[in-house]
């Protein structure tokens, strides 16, 4: 690695906690010393890499970390907002709101927002499209193409927004196996926060991953299981603020000392699934604005 060079890493892990794990530490170790434009002037630079991830087994358990930033029913809740568009409605209409969701860019392309002066204005015909539908319409005909992929950046409204969408690009191809067909998934981020959001993102985009091979393998009567999850971060970072408040020392304290099964739990044990169960009749009982 050559001096102020952001260094390329590639981690593998056959369960999705092995995985991430991997990718935190490797970023810690070998991550080049940055500014980003979150930090205070207390905060010392960000590690950054640009990072391979791949989980080569994306359901095998246990699939959860105990790190996680947020609650299990907080990572119910992400899943759904991801793969089932629960809180599309709070994107950008009228100036509030979110800017995006990654549901609606990739089920409603360019998405649902009060930016479309912004397009008109280049000349560009609105048109939806569900990028998620035509995936899968591709790969159902013609399961090695290559083309089958759905998108997120809208140049016209991302480029000025101070909060533009991370994932870029998902990717999907199939391979034979003994049973019919693995669907393997890419995902293409332009940044990526390895603490306190990759995990996340990567447990919401292989349930999506799962849906996409479901539906498949309803439309061709075919076999077709979720084969490997690989991630392709620009910038796969760990922020300077996490070092400064320990919380980066207590998470390599407790991958030393700590035996890695107490570090993970299963998507099914009781704890997770009452969680999940919880974040479900809190979606149905809310109330869009």
């Amino acid at each position: 690695m050559q001096p102020n060079e952001i260094p390329s890493v590639a981690v593998w892990g056959e369960t999705l906690p092995e995985a991430w794990e991997n990718a935190v530490l490797a970023a810690y170790e070998f991550g080049a010393r940055i500014p980003t434009e979150y930090d205070q002037e207390v905060d010392p630079e960000s590690r950054d890499v640009t990072m391979m991830m791949t989980v080569a087994k994306p359901f095998a358990e246990p699939r959860i970390h105990r790190a996680i930033p947020d609650s299990f029913e907080g990572l119910a809740i992400y899943v759904a907002e991801v793969v089932d568009g629960v809180h599309d409605w709070k994107v950008n209409r009228q100036g509030h709101g979110w800017s995006y969701s990654y549901h609606d860019r990739l089920f409603n392309w360019p998405g649902q927002f009060s930016w479309k002066e912004i397009l008109e204005g280049a000349k560009i015909e609105i048109s939806n499209v569900n990028q998620v539908d035509k995936l899968v319409a591709k790969l159902a005909e013609t399961p090695y193409s290559r083309r089958a992929q759905a998108i997120t950046w809208v140049p016209q409204v991302d480029q000025p927004n101070d909060e533009p969408p991370c994932l870029q690009r998902i990717w999907c191809r199939l391979v034979k196996n003994d049973a019919g067909y693995l669907l393997e998934m890419n995902t293409h981020w332009r940044s990526n926060d390895a603490f306190k959001a990759a995990f996340m993102n990567t447990f919401a985009l292989t349930e999506l991953q799962k849906v996409i091979a479901g539906e498949i393998g309803e439309r061709t009567g075919k076999v077709v299981g979720v084969g490997r999850y690989t991630g392709l971060m620009d910038s796969f970072h760990l922020y300077g603020s996490y070092e400064r408040r320990n919380e980066i020392a207590t998470f390599l304290s407790q991958v030393e000392k700590m035996p890695f099964e107490r570090r993970v739990i299963r998507s099914d044990n009781p704890l997770v699934v009452k969680e999940f169960a919880k974040a479900k009749e809190k979606l149905a009982g809310e109330e869009k604005q």
